[in-house]
Order: C-alpha cells, then structure tokens, then sequence
C-alpha cells in the first residue's frame, strides 16, 4: 500500500499545484487603468503556440488522441487509452489484481467446491492458500464531459466494459485418513472467469507537459465462477497522451 500511497500524494501535489498556479495567473494582482496609462504599460501578449503548452491536448480540433500509461490500485496494470473523438473512448488495461483484496474469496470458493476439488477425499479442511499467478484484462467504452467550470482541464466520465481474469492458486489443506488422523495435501487449481463492469472517473489534463491523471472507481459483476458476485475496485494513474 506504501507505493500506493507515495503516488496519490504526488498526484495530489500535482494537481494541487497546477491549480494554485492557475488561480493565481487568473487572480493576480492588477493595477488601476490610471497606472497603467501613467507608466506606458502593455500586457504581455501569449501566441497560440505559447499558450497551447500550457494545456497542449484534448483540443477540439486535434482529434483523435491516444494515451499510454498506468494504474495503481485493483488493479495493478499498463493502460492504453484512445480518444477517437470528443466526448468518446475506449480503454484497455492489462495487469494484475490486489490479490489480497480476494482472500476471503479464494478461502470461500474452496469451502465450497471442496467435494469438485478433492472428490476422492473425505474430511477436507482449508489451511491456506498462495497465489501463484493472476492476470486482468479489462476492456472499457467511455463517455466524457468537461467539467471546465469546476477546473480548467478537468474532465468526468463514466462507461461499461468487460473484466477477463485468470487466477493459478495453491492451495494447502488437511484431509481425513482415518479416524482422529489427518494427511496434509496440497492442490494447484487455475480460475477463469468473466464479468461486466460499471465504471466512474475523473480526467485532469492541465499540466505543461502532454500527460493526464485520472481516478477512477469500478463495480465488477461476475458472470461466471460465481454469478451475481460483486466488487468495488479502482486506482489512480497517468498516461502519456499523443
């Protein structure tokens, strides 16, 4: 949770610091027309180019975008964004979940397929279990609005897609031999499974370099090990857009 941490501060800092530097370009201090007149002055003028290093995507006319980056949280994984037009996109996250997150998960599904896992075995009980691979690939559709009049740059969005997980787990346990005897035993079993997901986000793009950093919050449903259950996830992450 540390690394966790350590960047959604930064990304605060960062975001924090884009918008105290905008309000006080915006706020400023100003002074009277009559010293402004008294001592000849004239505001500086900012080009088109200059001005679109201050914000240098998400232009109306530019599309379409792409962005390459990732996120932190569940889950952890690489992320490619495309912005084919404005107020559309589409989202594909390669990685790996929080597996600790799905313990109870894990110890419960055990529970309950002992007899499919074990069928030659009497007394079965769990003792642990230790992930030994698990990848997430997630596919999303998006739609987004500015949200200018809250900040400058900012964007909301929110989207369905769909979640594919494949999950090799280890599982160690006691079983029953004989009366007051028990034998440990271990077994690798490999969980595949699919489900819809719901999707909530925000998108800050005001920084001076080509990057955005977005959170987002997910509601998994799981169509196949084991449907109608469900899952909060979510992260925070960044991506390099061009």
């Amino acid at each position: 949770m540390q690394p966790f941490k350590s960047f959604f501060i930064l990304t605060l800092f960062l975001l924090s610091s884009q918008l105290l530097y905008a309000q006080k370009s915006k706020g400023g201090y100003s002074k009277s027309s009559y010293t402004l007149n008294k001592h000849n002055f004239k505001a500086p003028r900012v080009g088109h180019h200059k001005a679109k290093t201050i914000c240098p995507i998400f232009e109306n006319s530019k599309y379409p975008y792409q962005g390459i980056g990732f996120k932190v949280g569940d889950p952890f994984s690489l992320s490619y964004k495309l912005y084919p037009v404005k107020h559309y996109a589409f989202v594909l996250d390669v990685g790996s979940p929080s597996s600790s997150l799905y313990s109870k998960l894990f110890r419960e599904e055990f529970t309950l397929k002992t007899d499919e896992l074990t069928p030659d075995l009497e007394g079965v009980e769990y003792l642990s279990h230790e992930i030994k691979s698990d990848f997430v690939l997630d596919a999303k559709v998006l739609y987004q609005l500015d949200a200018d009049k809250l900040s400058k740059g900012l964007q909301v969005y929110g989207g369905l897609g769909w979640e594919l997980r494949r999950t090799s787990i280890e599982y160690d346990y006691f079983y029953q031999t004989a009366p007051n005897f028990n034998e440990p035993g271990t077994l690798t079993t490999k969980r595949l499974t699919q489900g819809v997901q719901a999707a909530v986000g925000i998108e800050y793009a005001y920084f001076q370099l080509p990057i955005s950093a977005f959170i987002e919050m997910e509601y998994y449903i799981d169509m196949q090990q084991q449907p109608g259950w469900t899952h909060l996830q979510g992260g925070i992450g960044l991506r390099y857009v061009f």
